[in-house]
């Protein structure tokens, strides 16, 4: 028995750090991706999204600062918040949690403060690898509704290396970012 129990005691120590580390490369990878500048290419679509690095904890280096503006269509967007990163086996957690208050950026000393309204208003979902990047799909009708205006219905959220894909699931209408400085496919 107790050879039994120091093998698998041996098998864990040995296999824990391989599984930690693609796990931890895979949050890299996925928050490097969102990273940067991306600018609507979706007809009606004037958005400017700009993703960056903000440490509000140190257990999590790869969180990113949204700040979303422009005009979709014929309405003027300002939005911010932060998108967390999460490894839920190898698969990624991603939530994004507004800010409302539209001072507050990723400079602000208030960036990882959130009101409580902020707090239940985040919207979380599982994304997977898928081919180049990761795609995932809110989790229902009004899951992501107060976080980010306009998102009601079941999306799906897809990254690539250089875009960034939204899309109803009802409806099929489509949004799409391009990386600024990329070429789109």
């Amino acid at each position: 028995m107790k050879k039994q129990l120091a093998a698998a005691l041996l098998l864990a120590a040995a296999f824990a750090p391989r599984a930690f580390a693609q796990s931890e490369s895979r949050i890299y990878q996925i928050s490097s991706m969102f990273s940067g500048t991306y600018e609507g290419s979706t007809p009606g679509n004037h958005l400017r999204l700009a993703l960056s690095p903000v440490t509000l904890e140190p257990a999590h280096p790869y969180d990113l600062f949204l700040s979303v503006s422009g005009t979709f269509e014929k309405d003027s967007v300002v939005q911010q918040g932060v998108i967390r990163f999460e490894t839920q086996g190898k698969d990624v957690y991603f939530t994004y949690i507004p800010h409302f208050n539209p001072a507050v950026t990723a400079l602000s000393n208030d960036a990882g403060r959130f009101t409580e309204r902020e707090l239940s208003s985040a919207c979380s979902f599982v994304m997977n690898p898928r081919g180049d990047g990761f795609a995932g799909d809110t989790l229902g009708a009004t899951t992501c509704a107060l976080a980010m205006r306009g998102a009601i219905g079941k999306w799906n959220v897809e990254i690539e290396p250089g875009s960034i894909r939204l899309r109803n699931a009802d409806s099929g209408e489509t949004l799409r970012f391009t990386k600024a400085g990329a070429k789109e496919k």
